[in-house]
């Protein structure tokens, strides 16, 4: 059931739970996550950034796709269609193309600029039914060209934001894309509280999930936030799976070459992935 996400992330900062966002990169992926959420009753998030979008021959392309499979498959728990650090320009294609819910990444911006971009991207949004997340402060890394130090947000930045009236809002408190390198300092949770005491109700959004240990996102969620990120992890689940299939021959027995039974180990990867990290986050039977 295709909706915004402003409904299920309002619930889960109340019940505190945090829904999962996972990147979708192709069909194998969009069939993976929408079965297991169903399977696990829970809420769930499909994130497509510009890249994946690219890739996927466009933002028109992955919306069709994901309409279609979610009534083909029958899926009946919420499932919000998100752009992931989308720019000006790619917010304006995703609503145009049937997505449900943006985010519009101004964090590379002064703030003057990310509150007015957000502001004009907020009421467009909002006419229309979608949800809309923002962020302030940088996540580590790079994903798709967005390139960030990993700069902890500036709470009263983020109660600027906040005010705006997005739905939810994604904080840079330390956290990387991709792997966490073994130096990694950890989450800040100490601006995790501060920003949470400044924007109140608001739920708050934790990118780079991958590789963040399991007591830090549960103290993450008790300090509000109600939707985590992952992406990488269901790649490195993907590509191992099906490594291991290919270096065991399987691809060389009988029709294993067949691309359906080529992608069946990784597409029950990421199923197995996901549903980990739903039991984690706390979303399962929350639908």
């Amino acid at each position: 059931m295709l909706v915004s996400a402003t409904e299920m992330l309002k619930k889960a900062r109340d019940g505190k739970y945090a829904v999962g966002q996972f990147n979708i990169n192709n069909l194998e992926w969009t069939k993976a996550i929408l079965l297991t959420a169903q399977e696990c009753n829970s809420p769930v998030i499909l994130g497509v950034s510009e890249g994946a979008g690219k890739y996927m021959t466009g933002f028109e392309t992955v919306a069709a796709m994901v309409a279609a499979m979610d009534k083909s498959l029958g899926i009946t728990v919420p499932v919000a269609l998100h752009l992931d650090h989308g720019s000006y320009e790619g917010c304006y294609k995703c609503i145009k193309a049937g997505f449900t819910s943006i985010m519009f990444d101004g964090s590379h911006f002064p703030i003057e600029e990310n509150v007015a971009k957000t502001t004009e991207l907020v009421n467009v949004a909002h006419n229309l039914g979608l949800s809309i997340e923002a962020e302030v402060g940088s996540i580590g890394g790079e994903e798709d060209g967005v390139v960030g130090a990993g700069e902890c947000a500036d709470p009263n930045e983020c109660k600027m934001i906040a005010d705006l009236g997005v739905d939810f809002l994604a904080a840079g408190i330390g956290n990387i894309h991709g792997k966490y390198p073994a130096n990694w300092a950890g989450l800040s949770f100490e601006t995790l509280a501060a920003v949470n005491e400044k924007v109140g109700e608001m739920p708050l959004v934790l990118h780079g999930g991958t590789g963040i240990p399991d007591d830090m996102i549960k103290k993450a969620i008790s300090l509000g936030v109600a939707k985590i990120n992952v992406n990488t992890e269901c790649q490195l689940s993907f590509q191992e799976a099906t490594r291991e299939y290919i270096e065991a021959g399987k691809d060389q027995q009988g029709k294993g070459f067949d691309p359906r039974k080529l992608l069946n180990p990784g597409f029950e990867a990421i199923k197995a992935k996901v549903k980990e990290k739903m039991e984690l986050f706390g979303s399962v039977d929350k639908a």
